[in-house]
């Protein structure tokens, strides 16, 4: 029973681990599309609206997060509703892009820091780090919360061993062959063929 235990331990451990390695990919892949987009948005189109260029680099940074999570870090979680997984997807990313763009407004209008540095680190940086942390969260337990599609590596070999067992047995008697039969008082063990028909 501990041991049983145990392994699952191990396992839950194990995949946790392996979510936060692929979704910390994928967060740094997010954040170079992210402070890309900004970066040019702050030095062009929108560098008299750094909240607005915020929000802009983010709903593209998010696109792109949820397939590659969708696809690659919660695969194994997916939802079989996709609406419904795709408007809590949303849904938290909004939050996630209100609090980065909460830390620039609070740079800009309560601190009153206006130049490019100082809006770009509130927001790629603090901001990126404190709506990651909420993101994986959300992502984990709401939105690729559904039931797992796939065995644990670290318990597949005990299952694997477990669930074959008695097909073999099944298959070798309904091929005809020898099937084993214990005393009942003496436990030895004799062999006896079908009667043929």
């Amino acid at each position: 029973m501990f041991e049983r235990i145990s392994v699952k331990i191990r396992g839950l451990v194990s995949t946790l681990w392996r979510e936060v390695a692929k979704f910390g990919v994928v967060g740094g892949a997010a954040f170079v599309v992210d402070s890309a987009i900004y970066l040019w948005m702050l030095s062009g189109p929108m560098s008299d609206s750094p909240v607005k260029a915020k929000i802009v680099a983010g709903v593209v940074a998010t696109l792109f997060s949820w397939v590659a999570n969708r696809y690659w870090t919660f695969r194994h979680r997916r939802q079989a509703n996709v609406v419904r997984e795709l408007v809590m997807f949303l849904v938290m990313n909004a939050i996630g892009l209100g609090i980065a763009a909460a830390c620039v407004w609070v740079t800009k209008y309560m601190l009153g820091l206006t130049d490019t540095t100082s809006v770009f680190i509130a927001g790629s940086v603090v901001g990126l780090i404190l709506g990651t942390i909420f993101r994986f969260f959300a992502y984990k337990f709401w939105v690729f919360g559904g039931e797992r599609t796939e065995i644990l590596p670290d318990t597949e070999p005990a299952l694997v061993g477990a669930a074959s067992s008695e097909p073999e047995v099944i298959a070798v008697r309904s091929q005809g062959a020898p099937s084993s039969t214990v005393g009942p008082d003496t436990g030895s063990i004799g062999l006896s063929r079908p009667e043929s028909a």
